[in-house]
């Protein structure tokens, strides 16, 4: 039986009555800091860390700070660009990132503490610290929450915690007045908030930095009722973001989003869990053990990933987040020293992640490799396949599930192969994100659309987008013997009435050099005039002959076998934005099948050459 609202209000307001003073040790296992930053300074594990910080500072101390002007913020309603505005945005809390850490790494530095001080000046300057991309003509700026909004809150607020009285008291006393005007107050009263209920990234990261600001600015006795109503609203917006999650523990939204929205989910949940002394302890959850174990699985070699969804191809790791993680469920594995994000990957430098990669290292020891592996996540409807022999590492995942997922791709069916750390079938991650991207024009973007995935076009139709479009699992499993199979029933992603039935069938057999076997069989109530199987790469292949494609890259090549008398092979050059604005090359290979019958089938072999 549920509780109820006043008696879980009522529980938390006793709890917080208990909570631990807010102070250093909810950072430094005994409270001291200058010894922690000390320690970092004369460890060589952090040397790689140290060396990036100092060169960024270097960059950043010799640039100016960037404007943030109206003509900037008002690109986006005019012209649907993000781009500009963004840029300069994330730029200033690089800035902020930066000569913060520096700042507590080299207290003596002057100059360090001149830019930190500028910098959470300049943040606090700010009229707001919304995207304009998530502000709404329906809401007040001044009652808007977003992602960034909520990320700099509680940046904010951290800072004021660990630099203590390095703060001047004019700026420690409107960081906390800030927070109060732009998080706290809305969050309360000019509520509810869309991401509230959301069941991704969005109320993890809005909620856990607000639930964290809380717990880092109110902790006065006449602060207990109103922190007591933050958390409550908080712990529910939490159990919304897991409800997004099946049981295997899969983010739909990838990799990346995993990183985003599970990781503030960890600051939040780490946060209360020693403020409250171990009495709200979010880690005891299975399913939140399950998620955890998510990043391991998403590497098919070296840093490419299964990047389903708005995901990019190559990731590196958070070495924070991770080894928590590690050290704290048995079933995660402490990733590769190898995959460490620089301190520079983050192209939105977000504070939270930045600073836990110092506080946190120490947490589990680094592992050589993520090793063989291969999951089944049934909710999702993935299989990975990840495998290290003598002959490389190499890598396969195919999907099933539906169109109408978290930052959808129209994608049933589609499927990508890796050998030793690159893609030789791939998934073109996210695009520049726009107004468009996430409006009625996403699917004309190929990286969304089925046009740019490994499926088929069936008489020139395209699959279509909906939770009513979705595939069925026929077969899921890997064996003993060295065999992965996967096959899936596809036609109800088409809006095509005679297509009857599509059954695609995978089998990687991973013995030796691995290779993959993938059929497709079709049944229709008429024929249709035309039927296309679709490829994706990034590489340009060569023509070896009938029958055969080699797409080759480093010292590996994968063959791609087909029926020269059923298909007509056709490769063409396409260009698209990716994330960053930048116009990259892919390749579709198509075959066009040359008799279309009511009922047929299409086999094609890819196998790994080693050159």
């Amino acid at each position: 039986m549920k509780e109820s609202n006043e008696t879980v209000s009522g529980r938390l307001t006793e709890l917080v009555r208990r909570l631990s003073p807010i102070g250093p040790d909810l950072y430094y296992r005994d409270g001291n800091g200058a010894a922690f930053w000390r320690g970092v300074r004369d460890n060589a594990a952090y040397a790689l860390d140290i060396e990036e910080m100092r060169s960024e500072g270097e960059r950043l101390l010799n640039a100016p700070s960037p404007d943030l002007p109206y003509s900037l913020f008002s690109l986006f309603a005019g012209q649907g660009s993000r781009l500009e505005y963004e840029r300069a945005y994330f730029e200033k809390r690089r800035r902020l990132n930066t000569f913060v850490l520096l700042s507590l790494l080299e207290p003596e530095s002057q100059d360090y503490e001149s830019a930190m001080l500028d910098a959470v000046w300049s943040i606090c300057s700010e009229l707001t610290w919304c995207l304009p991309a998530h502000v709404r003509a329906e809401r007040p700026l001044s009652a808007t929450i977003d992602l960034f909004a909520a990320e700099t809150g509680f940046a904010l607020a951290e800072i004021r915690l660990l630099l203590g009285e390095r703060l001047p008291g004019l700026l420690r006393t409107r960081i906390a007045e800030l927070v109060e005007e732009r998080l706290l107050r809305p969050f309360l009263e000019k509520g509810p908030h869309d991401w509230e209920e959301a069941e991704h990234n969005w109320s993890a990261v809005c909620a856990g930095s607000i639930g964290s600001a809380a717990l880092l600015l109110l902790g006065e006795e006449q602060d207990c009722g109103r922190l007591a109503r933050i958390l409550e609203k908080t712990e529910r917006s939490m159990g919304f973001y897991l409800q997004g999650f099946g049981e295997d523990g899969a983010c739909l939204e990838g990799l990346g989003y995993w990183n985003y929205g599970f990781g503030y989910f960890v600051y939040y949940a780490d946060l209360l869990l020693r403020r409250s002394r171990g009495k709200l302890n979010w880690f005891r959850l299975d399913k939140v053990r399950r998620i955890a174990a998510f990043q391991q699985k998403c590497f098919l070699g070296g840093s490419a990933v299964v990047n389903f969804s708005d995901a990019l191809p190559y990731s590196s790791v958070q070495l924070g987040l991770s080894r928590y993680l590690a050290g704290r469920f048995e079933n995660v594995q402490s990733p590769p020293l190898a995959l460490r994000a620089d301190f520079r990957d983050d192209h939105c430098s977000r504070w939270a992640p930045a600073l836990r990669n110092l506080l946190w290292r120490d947490r589990a020891e680094p592992a050589a490799d993520w090793g063989t592996g291969d999951a089944v996540l049934q909710d999702a409807e993935w299989l990975i396949s990840r495998i290290a022999s003598e002959g490389g590492t190499f890598g396969f995942a195919a999907k099933g599930g539906h169109n109408d997922e978290p930052h959808n791709h129209n994608d049933l069916g589609h499927f990508i192969v890796a050998g030793d750390g690159a893609f030789f079938l791939c998934d073109l991650g996210c695009g520049e994100y726009t107004k468009d991207y996430f409006g009625i024009g996403r699917y004309a973007y190929d990286c969304n659309g089925s046009q740019g995935h490994s499926v088929p076009i069936v008489n020139g139709c395209l699959q279509s987008a909906g939770r009513d479009r979705a595939a069925n699992v026929l077969e899921q499993s890997t064996d003993s013997g060295g065999v992965c199979r996967f096959a899936v029933e596809l036609s109800g992603a088409y809006d095509y009435a005679d297509l009857q039935s599509l059954t695609r069938t995978w089998i990687w057999d991973k013995t030796g050099l691995p290779c993959l076997s993938l059929q497709d069989d079709f049944r229709f109530r008429a024929a249709p005039d035309r039927l296309t199987e679709r490829f994706v790469a990034l590489i340009k292949p060569d023509y070896a002959g009938p029958g055969r494609l080699l797409l080759r890259r480093g010292g590996l090549m994968l063959e791609l076998h087909y029926d020269d008398g059923q298909l007509r092979p056709e490769v063409s050059a396409r260009t698209y934005r990716d994330h960053f604005g930048q116009e990259q090359v892919w390749y579709t290979l198509d075959f066009h099948v040359l008799r279309s019958e009511l009922q047929f089938g299409i086999r094609f072999l890819f196998k790994f050459v080693q050159l």
